[in-house]
């Protein structure tokens, strides 16, 4: 892929960065059960990091529906993080975004709480013409270290065999034959794969 696309701009000289999540869900669980059951639709939120850095910290709100995502997302301060992962909603300043809206709804309506930690090493290709962008997830870890998520080293586990990794092809429109050939994709098989239930089920309490 790497003489067809272009490797995304965020990467490192070695193509890659790290990715690090923690994962909200309710005091039913709900996100993992309906996660397990294949409810459509269903959604779910995180805040995620780059790198393990804080300068840039983005709440999401991710939704599935009919095999097809859907995101929300803003950006909030260390403060408001650190605020969330204590079990503690103490920011009111961005009552005029929606996701954050929502997020803090089921915070105190529904008790969201952070669950889970997903970490793992993302090297992505993307080429614009149907806004495709092909990644590779290594090292998928979980992890329950709340306290550290922020930091460069936390305590982890691998939640998948040695050698085993994920591949996924995002488009919005359209995927280039050259780009679909080039992926092999009629010898490979499709199938579901949801980092957070897997991580979760190492921890479900």
């Amino acid at each position: 892929l790497g003489g067809l696309m272009k490797v995304d701009k965020h990467a490192d000289a070695d193509g890659k960065y790290n990715i690090r999540s923690v994962y909200f869900d309710d005091y039913q669980n709900s996100g993992y059960y309906e996660n397990e059951n294949g409810t459509d639709p269903r959604e779910k939120f995180r805040i995620r990091i780059y790198n393990a850095s804080t300068e840039v910290i983005v709440l999401e709100c991710k939704r599935k529906a009919h095999g097809m995502t859907q995101k929300q997302s803003c950006k909030i301060t260390k403060e408001t993080l650190d605020g969330l992962l204590s079990g503690e909603l103490t920011t009111l300043e961005m009552n005029d975004i929606p996701v954050w809206n929502k997020f803090a709804t089921a915070y105190n309506t529904r008790q969201l709480r952070p669950k889970v930690i997903v970490d793992y090493e993302r090297t992505v290709y993307v080429c614009p013409i149907g806004n495709v962008r092909v990644t590779f997830d290594r090292n998928i870890s979980s992890s329950t270290d709340f306290k550290h998520f922020g930091e460069k080293n936390i305590a982890k586990r691998p939640i998948m065999p040695c050698g085993h990794h994920i591949l996924e092809v995002k488009y919005d429109e359209l995927l280039p034959d050259y780009i679909y050939k080039s992926l092999e994709i009629e010898a490979l098989q499709r199938t579901t794969f949801s980092k957070y239930y897997l991580c979760r089920k190492y921890n479900m309490k």
